[in-house]
């Protein structure tokens, strides 16, 4: 990846999903395909920012909504 801004850096290391059980990653790795594509295709900047964190929460709540269903299996 091209030298990017720290705050962009930062945020994209937490849609890795490696470290989660398989049927969290399924739900995590297209929150992390989407953040690599709109990070490769735009500036950084408080926009790129504010996109990367609003999507960091969606797929935090997905996550989340995940476990609640296998909680309940």
């Amino acid at each position: 990846m091209p030298d990017r801004h720290p705050g962009t850096t930062h945020l994209l290391k937490y849609f890795a999903s490696a470290h989660l059980p398989e049927h969290l990653a399924e739900i995590s790795r297209p929150f992390a395909e989407l953040a690599q594509q709109i990070t490769d295709a735009l500036p950084d900047g408080p926009e790129l920012t504010a996109a990367l964190r609003k999507l960091l929460e969606a797929k935090d709540c997905a996550v989340r909504a995940r476990l609640d269903a296998t909680e309940k299996d």
